[in-house]
């Protein structure tokens, strides 16, 4: 069963900084992507970032030049730097993984989601 586990949300001051992670976990054949939405209340969830196994990122355009999206070396956790952050950027981040499992067909996974606020 594969499991992805997001830490690293709170409540930070406008213009502050945040970094998420997300920890892919089970038995997991291949990993195609991985990334990061957003909900905010009453709301959608949007696309924030992206990253492929190819190593090609996608960046929601409000988020462009803030925010940046990493992986580790085994690319089974990846990262969400936010930096100068924005009360629009409260919401509840979702961690997201195109991932194939041992044995399995590949399909979207999803993570418990993290809060993160930014007020003064």
């Amino acid at each position: 069963q594969v499991q992805l586990m997001e830490s690293g949300g709170g409540l930070v001051q406008p213009g502050g900084s945040l970094r998420l992670s997300c920890a892919a976990s089970g038995s997991i054949s291949s990993i195609n992507a991985m990334g990061w939405y957003r909900q905010a209340p009453g709301k959608q969830r949007e696309l924030v970032a992206q990253l492929t196994s190819g190593g090609s990122t996608t960046y929601a355009d409000s988020v462009k030049g803030r925010f940046t999206i990493s992986s580790d070396g085994a690319k089974r956790t990846v990262y969400l730097q936010m930096n100068s952050l924005k009360p629009e950027d409260t919401a509840i981040y979702y961690c997201n993984g195109y991932i194939k499992p041992s044995g399995g067909y590949v399909h979207y996974y999803w993570g418990q989601g993290t809060q993160v606020t930014v007020s003064s």
